[in-house]
């Protein structure tokens, strides 16, 4: 059956699956965003559905005051006896962690702390019961794989750790999983860095301490030569298979703009048949390549999938709760974003700017999942004062990010629109509204630029454009991981948003 790539579009980062009957589990980073680790489940491999997140409530992990880009890093998703297991980091302060659930739908459990350094932790349940927590490990000059014998229920470490793979000589060995196939061992991990250079490697051995051989054919994935594939950047895999006995990867990957080795939409999640060698070596994709059209046995057909419409939505914040979609930055403060009972979504900003480092604005945003479409909202916002603002936004991270929001000039009310690129920020352009009346923004994106148009009233035009090189990642001053996200937000003052929508008009993007 036919399928497109990639199967999660947009920000959807370090992908891991299990399975459970014939329904498949996916987990993803989300870093410094809030509710952390979006869950995922599925029937079919490429249509997928949000069932929720594993971080949620803000006594489980605090993420405020996180810088952008870090956080909450590369979950394991696994499952037990009929318990869920999620392995994660969280990179600066409480380090990494296990949180269990009865359910996909939770209730999520508190983080269990596990003291142990290193990232990216996968916990494997062997046949006989003992669980092992393989993490990437440095000691300044060496950069490995360790594995440790471990409680998941205390966080305890039993045995270990003990280093039992340093890759192929790729850097920074990463994102390590170990699955049992015909009694032997595998363990998949990625090595060359998250960017143009990144690379997934095999290995297998007698025991799950080693010693480990290296697939003769490493990298089994890789796009690093092949300049002229739309996907790049692809590594960071976990494997599945199906209750049929077919396997799958699924793994990140970006897709640049165009001819320049910039993207936008951040590391998103693609997924691979698998087949296995008569030497036992795994055989991933086309040869070890992925493709946007791809075949294989899909565990049932694709519905929303083929059906070329990446991310569309809208939402009239009707419901008495604000959809999980909608992320916000760091938290989501009592008193900041709120649904009204006669409809609408209420944000209420305290003066915290979208500029504002490690900060938490009164911001919801959704990933930008297609290159070309068209995200709109309407609202009605009375500022009171210059340092009144509210809007909409096309968001990389507090040093990138464009908006057209209304504010209050010499006493008349307007719409600006504003850019801010590294440590930059200037308004672009300024236009008068009527002093009253629901006003109606609009981001049209594509490869090229974001365009900024308003209406109100009988006001109505374009308010100007910024460049979507500027909202890349790969021109950002820190190594950062994520994508452009389209938002709503509210410095100062109180906005009433009514609706929110997004439309992919390119279809073939």
């Amino acid at each position: 059956m036919k399928y497109k790539n990639p199967i999660l579009p947009g920000f959807h980062p370090d992908p891991s699956i299990c399975r459970v009957g014939d329904i498949f589990y996916l987990a993803t980073s989300s870093f410094h965003y809030f509710p952390g680790i979006p869950l995922w489940r599925s029937r079919n491999l490429v249509d997928w559905k949000l069932a929720g997140h594993g971080i949620s409530r803000p006594g489980q992990m605090d993420l405020t005051r996180t810088g952008a880009s870090r956080g909450l890093y590369a979950p394991t998703i696994r499952e037990r006896g009929g318990s869920f297991y999620i392995a994660c980091t969280e990179v600066d302060r409480a380090g990494n962690f296990i949180i269990t659930a009865p359910s996909i739908d939770g209730p999520w459990s508190d983080p269990v702390m596990i003291a142990l350094g290193g990232v990216d932790p996968s916990l494997f349940f062997d046949d006989d019961g003992v669980a092992y927590l393989c993490t990437s490990c440095s000691d300044g000059e060496t950069a490995g794989i360790a594995l440790s014998v471990i409680n998941p229920a205390s966080g305890e470490i039993l045995a270990g750790p003990k280093v039992i793979s340093c890759g192929s000589g790729g850097r920074w060995p990463e994102g390590p999983h170990i699955y049992k196939k015909n009694g032997l061992y595998y363990l998949l991990i990625s090595e060359g860095g998250t960017e143009y250079g990144h690379m997934l490697t095999v290995f297998r051995a007698a025991s799950p301490w080693g010693p480990y051989e290296a697939c003769p054919r490493n990298p089994v994935l890789s796009h690093r030569d092949f300049a002229w594939n739309p996907i790049q950047c692809v590594g960071h895999g976990d494997l599945v298979d199906d209750a049929a006995g077919n396997w799958w990867l699924v793994c990140l990957g970006v897709r640049p703009i165009g001819s320049v080795l910039l993207h936008n939409l951040g590391r998103e999640t693609y997924l691979a048949p698998v087949s296995w060698g008569l030497d036992g070596w795994p055989l991933v994709g086309d040869h070890g390549v992925l493709n946007l059209k791809m075949e294989g046995p899909l565990p049932g057909p694709a519905v929303d999938n083929n059906s070329g419409v990446s991310g569309d939505w809208h939402d009239e914040f009707a419901g008495p709760q604000l959809s999980s979609e909608w992320s916000s930055l760091r938290a989501r403060l009592p008193g900041v974003v709120e649904m009204e009972k006669q409809g609408g979504l209420l944000l209420s900003g305290g003066g915290v700017s979208l500029s504002l480092p490690m900060a938490t604005p009164a911001f919801v945003g959704r990933p930008q999942q297609a290159f070309d479409c068209i995200f709109k909202t309407s609202f009605d916002f009375d500022p009171s004062s210059e340092e009144s603002e509210a809007g909409i936004v096309a968001y990389y991270d507090d040093s990138y990010h464009y908006e057209a929001f209304v504010t209050r000039r010499s006493g008349a009310r307007v719409i600006d629109l504003r850019k801010h690129i590294h440590d930059t920020e200037a308004v672009a352009a300024t236009v008068s509204i009527p002093q009253e009346g629901t006003v109606h923004l609009f981001i049209e994106t594509s490869r090229e630029c974001y365009r900024f148009f308003y209406a109100c009233g009988e006001a109505s035009g374009e308010l100007g454009s910024g460049m979507t090189a500027g909202l890349c990642t790969e021109g950002t001053w820190r190594m950062s991981f994520t994508g452009v996200f389209l938002g709503l937000y509210c410095v100062r003052g109180r906005a009433l948003f009514h609706d929110s929508s997004c439309v992919d008009v390119g279809q073939a993007s």
